[in-house]
């Protein structure tokens, strides 16, 4: 690992323009459980899965329901940035970081201190609720204040439409202008690097391609094998809380 280490390290000393891709891996050191891990929500928890896909959502009341009350127990817990989060934000600091791209909903990586102006959050965040029919939007934690006063399903002050968070749900399109921003700085990039992800969920996995085929050099950081390890000129596996400070300095 050391030897992996030092490589990665060269590379990133000889990049201007890092563009990095962060999965659910990155968060585990936090407390956050990944989904399809061994321990992962959806692996303990099929039907979890359910809450995250639009089509159920919006049908079905009792999975809302069921929805809004995972959001009660799951946010009222106070995640912290870890170490790896934190490193990121010395890359940027350092002014080597171009854009970070996350997978994650957490809004970790802007507690830590990524600008916003160098975040895209891909899948969207949990810190706000939006309704599906007029697109308002408000802190969930409004939302969540009702639910702990007794509504089981908050509906838009606005329109009466259905809420849920300002996530990406499964079957529910990714906002294109970050899609956009995503393509431009994969494009652009001098050294990708891939952290806690399998890279294994498009569109958005196909920046790490794409930085490769425009010559940028792929670092991948994980706690197991990925599904673009073949692409990877340094791969380290291993704590990523600790790998990436040992990596960022």
């Amino acid at each position: 690992m050391e030897e992996a280490i030092e490589a990665g390290r060269e590379l990133l000393a000889g990049a201007g323009r890092v563009v990095v891709l962060t999965g659910a891996g990155i968060s585990t050191d936090s407390g956050i459980p990944d989904f399809r891990g061994p321990n992962g929500v959806w692996t303990k928890d099929p039907e979890a899965e359910k809450l995250a896909t639009l089509d159920h959502y919006v049908s079905d009341p009792a999975i809302r329901a069921k929805a809004w009350q995972r959001r009660l127990e799951t946010l009222s817990t106070t995640y912290e940035p870890n170490p790896g989060h934190h490193a990121l934000v010395r890359l940027e600091q350092r002014g080597a970081l171009d854009t970070l791209i996350t997978q994650n909903v957490d809004g970790l990586h802007r507690r830590a201190g990524t600008s916003p102006d160098r975040l895209v959050e891909i899948h969207g965040t949990t810190s706000d609720v939006m309704c599906l029919d007029c697109d308002d939007r408000a802190p969930i934690e409004k939302a969540l204040d009702r639910v702990r006063a007794g509504e089981a399903d908050p509906a838009c002050r606005s329109c009466g439409g259905i809420l849920k968070t300002a996530t990406i749900s499964f079957g529910q399109g990714l906002v294109v202008d970050d899609l956009a921003r995503a393509d431009a700085a994969a494009r652009r990039a001098d050294l990708l690097l891939a952290v806690g992800s399998t890279l294994g969920v498009y569109p958005i996995a196909n920046v790490v391609p794409l930085a490769k085929v425009h010559g940028a050099p792929v670092l991948i950081v994980n706690g197991g094998p990925t599904e673009m390890d073949d692409l990877a000129d340094v791969r380290i596996e291993g704590s990523i809380s600790e790998v990436l400070p040992a990596l960022v300095g």
